[in-house]
């Protein structure tokens, strides 16, 4: 998929742990690891605004996207 998590460079870059990230945010290390791996299906709009707010950044600085064409011509996946 083209759309991909910048999370663990943020992390990175802020020194942080993300154990101590996990924390702060409210979600397990299991739960920020399978988000920070592209793993998950969706996240939570609240979720990610906690994590915007722990990290001072926003949506933007969390995703990454590679235009592919064939996004415009895929189907929507079933939940």
């Amino acid at each position: 998929m083209p759309v991909r998590v910048t999370l663990d460079a943020l992390i990175i870059a802020k020194g942080l742990k993300a154990r101590d990230l996990a924390a702060e945010v409210g979600l397990s290390e299991t739960q920020l690891s399978l988000f920070r791996s592209g793993k998950v299906k969706g996240i939570r709009f609240r979720t990610l605004a906690r994590l915007c707010a722990a990290l001072d950044c926003k949506p933007g600085d969390l995703l990454d996207y590679a235009f592919d064409a064939e996004d415009l011509n895929a189907p929507d996946e079933a939940d």
